[in-house]
C-alpha cells in the first residue's frame, strides 16, 4: 500500500455510502458472524471513560479475514444535557494495510455509524416487523433519527411517520426538514401507541419506552443506551418481548435494556439470516442494537472501494 494517507471527508463518506448497496453486504457479514465457524475478527468494544465530560471513548477494531481488510473506529460518546447542541458522537475510521501495519486512510466516522446502524436496524425490521406494517415511529430528533427516517421510508411504506422529542422544537426541526409529513407527538404514549414499528433512538439513561404502551406485536428497534447501565425500555417491554441482537457477546456486556431487565436473548439476526433461528413477527420483538466494529468495517470498504473508482 502507498505510503501516501488518503483523508476521505464527511460530505464524501455520505455520497458514497447508499443503502442499497450498503445492506446487503451488512446481511453478509451478519450471517458470516453467526456462524460457529466464522474467521472474522472483532473483539468486544473497549471503553476509556471521559468523566469530566459525561462521556466515553469507544475502540472498536476488526478484521474480514478473507478480504483482508483491517480497520479500527474510534468513538466519543456522551450523555448530554437537554439542550446541548454538543455532538452526542464523534467517530473517526483508520483503514490499515494488515500487512504492513501502516494506516492508509482516515475516513469520516460519523456518516459511517449513523448509516450502518440504521441499515441494521433497517433488517430487523425486515425480518421481525408485522406483515401489514402502517405506523412507523421515531423517539429521538437526532442524526440517528435522520438516517433511521431515511432508510426506513426508502426501505419500507408506511401510511403515517410520527416523531417524538424531549424538545418539540427538534422534533419540529425534524419534522419540517424530512421530505414525506412527520406528525409530530407531545409524549412518547401518543407517539407509540398503535405503532407497528418503533426506533429509540434517544439519549435516555433511564426507560421512556413502557410496555403497557406497545401494540402487541410491534417490532422495536433499540438503538440508544449502549452501555450497562443506560436504558431506554422498561422491564415489562423487554420481559414480555422475544429479544434478538446483533451480538450475544456484545450484549451481555453492554446493554442495559439486557442485563438490567434479566430478559433472554432469543436470537442474533445473523442467525436469523442464516435461517438457526426462527424470526416470530406474530409477537412483540425488540432488537437491541449496540453496534459491531464488521459493520463498520463493511461500511468502510464499501466507500474505500467506491472512492478508488472515482479516482
Amino acid at each position: 500500500m502507498a505510503d501516501q494517507l488518503v483523508i476521505i471527508d464527511k460530505n464524501t463518506v455520505e455520497g458514497f455510502l447508499h443503502y442499497k448497496d450498503l445492506i446487503p453486504r451488512l446481511e453478509v457479514v451478519l450471517g458470516k458472524f453467526s456462524k460457529p465457524d466464522s474467521e472474522d475478527i472483532q473483539p468486544l468494544r473497549s471503553t476509556v471513560p471521559l468523566r469530566r465530560y459525561n462521556g466515553f471513548l469507544g475502540l472498536m477494531p476488526a478484521y474480514l479475514v478473507h478480504e483482508d481488510f483491517l480497520c479500527a473506529k474510534t468513538v466519543c460518546f456522551y450523555n448530554r444535557e437537554s439542550g446541548s447542541t454538543l455532538a452526542s458522537t464523534r467517530a473517526t475510521m483508520l483503514l490499515l494495510d494488515s500487512e504492513c501495519g501502516n494506516v492508509y486512510a482516515v475516513m469520516d466516522g460519523d456518516a459511517i455509524t449513523a448509516k450502518r446502524t440504521a441499515a441494521v436496524s433497517a433488517i430487523s425490521a425486515k425480518l421481525l416487523m408485522p406483515a401489514e406494517s402502517e405506523v412507523f415511529t421515531i423517539l429521538g430528533s437526532g442524526d440517528q433519527a435522520l438516517s433511521h427516517y431515511n432508510v426506513f421510508t426508502e426501505t419500507f411504506s408506511f401510511k403515517q411517520v410520527r416523531v417524538w422529542s424531549r424538545r418539540r422544537e427538534s422534533a419540529e426541526r425534524f419534522a419540517q426538514a424530512a421530505p414525506c409529513p412527520v406528525t409530530v407527538c407531545e409524549s412518547v404514549e401518543e407517539a407509540v401507541t398503535g405503532a407497528d414499528v418503533i426506533v429509540t433512538v434517544t439519549r435516555a439513561t433511564e426507560p421512556v419506552l413502557f410496555g403497557r404502551w406497545v401494540k402487541p406485536g410491534a417490532h422495536i428497534a433499540a438503538v440508544g443506551a449502549c452501555r450497562p447501565d443506560w436504558r431506554e425500555l422498561d422491564d415489562v417491554l423487554m420481559r414480555n418481548a422475544e429479544v434478538y441482537v446483533d451480538s450475544r457477546e456484545g450484549a451481555a456486556a453492554e446493554s442495559g435494556d439486557i442485563i438490567l431487565s434479566g430478559a433472554k436473548v432469543f436470537a442474533e439476526l445473523g442467525e436469523v439470516l442464516n435461517g438457526t433461528r426462527p424470526a416470530h413477527r406474530e409477537k412483540t420483538t425488540v432488537f437491541k442494537s449496540l453496534g459491531m466494529g464488521i459493520q463498520d468495517a463493511v461500511a468502510a470498504k464499501l466507500v474505500f472501494e467506491q472512492w478508488k473508482c472515482h479516482q
